[in-house]
C-alpha cells in the first residue's frame, strides 16, 4: 500500500503575495459608476467566507483600462478598509506609460498596498531592455514589492527568462503572475531565483504549485473561492491525490469562465450577479452577458461544485459552496 507525503512547497511567508488571490471584479452600480461599498461586501465575502488570504485589484478582471486613477485610488481605500490585515492587497498599476505607471504605484501605496502588480507595457512593443527598465523604474517608485505580470496573449509583449533573471535580481521586484503558456520557461526562472510564482490562469493552479509555485491568482475565485482555496489546501496537506481531482473538477468553469471568446470579467460579473454578490454593469467596450450566455455560464458553475463535491467526498466546503448557487 503506498502512501502520500508531503509535498515540498514554499511557506507562506516566503511571499508578500499570499497564497490563494482572486483576481477581484469591479463592482459598479447600474449607471456604471464605481460601487465602493460593493466592493467592500465582495472582498470581505471572498476573504471572510471565501477563505482567500490575498485579493488583486485593478487588474484585467477589474477592468483597470476603463477605470479612472481616483477610482482606482478609491476602490484600494476602500478594500483596505474593509479587510484590513485579514488579506493581502495587490494593486494592479500597469499602463503602457511608464511614468504613468510610477504615479499610480506611488498612488497605490499611500492608499494602503501590501504589493504592486505590473503589466509590461502594451501595444508599443518595446525591446526586452526597454520593458526591463519600465519595470525596474515602477519598482524604484515605491517601496512596495512588485508582482510583474507575464501575459503576452494581451501585451504582445512577453518577458524572456533572460530578461526575468535580471529583474530577479532587484530587491523590490518579489513575484510573477504568469501567464506565459511558456512552461519551460516557467521553470527555468523558478529553478533559478527565489522569485514567488503565481497561476494567472486558472488551469495552471495545481500545476504551478508542484513546481514550487507561491500559490494562485484566480478569475474563478470570483464566484468560486472556496473550491480554489480547496486546491492548494488538499496539495499542501499531502493529499496529492485529492488535489488533482480538485482542480479537474472545476474544469467546466474554468473553461467556462477564462477559456471561451467570453472575456472572463463579462463571465465573473454575470454569476457574481446570478448569485446575488455585488458586481454590476461591465463597462464599455465590454458587453454584458444576455440570459442565454448566463444560464450557460450557471449551468458550468453548478457542474464544478457538483464534481468539487464528489472529488472530496463528502467534505463540508464544496457542499456549502455549492448550496450557495441558486436555482
Amino acid at each position: 500500500m503506498t502512501t502520500e507525503t508531503a509535498p515540498l512547497t514554499p511557506p507562506l511567508a516566503a511571499s508578500p503575495f499570499g497564497r490563494t488571490a482572486t483576481a477581484m471584479v469591479t463592482p459598479f452600480t447600474a449607471d456604471s459608476t464605481l460601487d465602493a461599498v460593493g466592493a467592500q461586501q465582495l472582498a470581505v465575502h471572498l476573504v471572510d467566507e471565501g477563505g482567500c488570504d490575498a485579493l488583486v485589484l485593478s487588474g484585467t478582471t477589474g477592468e483597470s483600462p476603463t477605470t479612472s486613477d481616483a477610482e482606482k485610488e478609491t476602490l484600494l481605500r476602500a478594500v483596505v478598509e474593509a479587510v484590513g490585515d485579514r488579506a493581502r492587497i495587490t494593486a494592479g498599476v500597469g499602463t503602457s506609460d511608464t511614468r504613468h505607471s510610477a504615479a499610480l504605484a506611488r498612488s497605490a501605496e499611500r492608499a494602503g498596498a501590501h504589493g504592486l502588480l505590473v503589466v509590461t507595457p502594451y501595444y508599443s512593443r518595446p525591446t526586452q531592455e526597454a520593458v526591463a527598465h519600465h519595470l525596474r523604474t515602477v519598482a524604484d517608485a515605491t517601496g512596495l514589492p512588485v508582482l510583474l505580470y507575464d501575459i503576452p496573449g494581451r501585451t504582445a509583449t512577453a518577458l524572456t527568462a533572460e530578461t526575468l533573471l535580471r529583474l530577479a535580481e532587484h530587491p523590490r521586484i518579489a513575484g510573477v503572475k504568469d501567464c506565459g503558456n511558456d512552461p519551460l520557461k516557467t521553470a527555468k526562472v523558478l529553478a533559478a531565483t527565489g522569485l514567488a510564482y503565481y497561476a494567472g490562469s486558472d488551469e495552471q493552479i495545481l500545476t504551478l504549485r508542484a513546481l514550487g509555485g507561491s500559490g494562485c491568482i484566480s478569475t474563478a475565485g470570483n464566484v468560486a473561492p472556496r473550491a480554489v482555496c480547496a486546491v492548494l489546501d488538499a496539495y499542501d496537506a499531502g493529499a496529492t491525490a485529492e488535489a488533482a481531482r480538485r482542480q479537474l473538477a472545476l474544469t467546466s468553469l474554468i473553461e467556462a469562465v477564462t477559456g471561451s471568446e467570453t472575456p472572463g470579467t463579462v463571465a465573473a460579473k454575470a454569476l457574481l450577479r446570478h448569485l446575488g454578490l455585488p458586481a454590476g454593469p461591465v463597462r464599455g467596450p465590454l458587453l454584458d452577458a444576455d440570459d442565454r450566455l448566463t444560464s450557460r455560464l450557471v449551468d458550468a458553475l453548478r457542474t464544478a461544485l457538483d464534481r468539487t463535491a464528489d472529488a472530496a467526498r463528502g467534505t463540508a466546503v464544496p457542499a456549502a459552496a455549492r448550496a450557495a448557487v441558486p436555482g
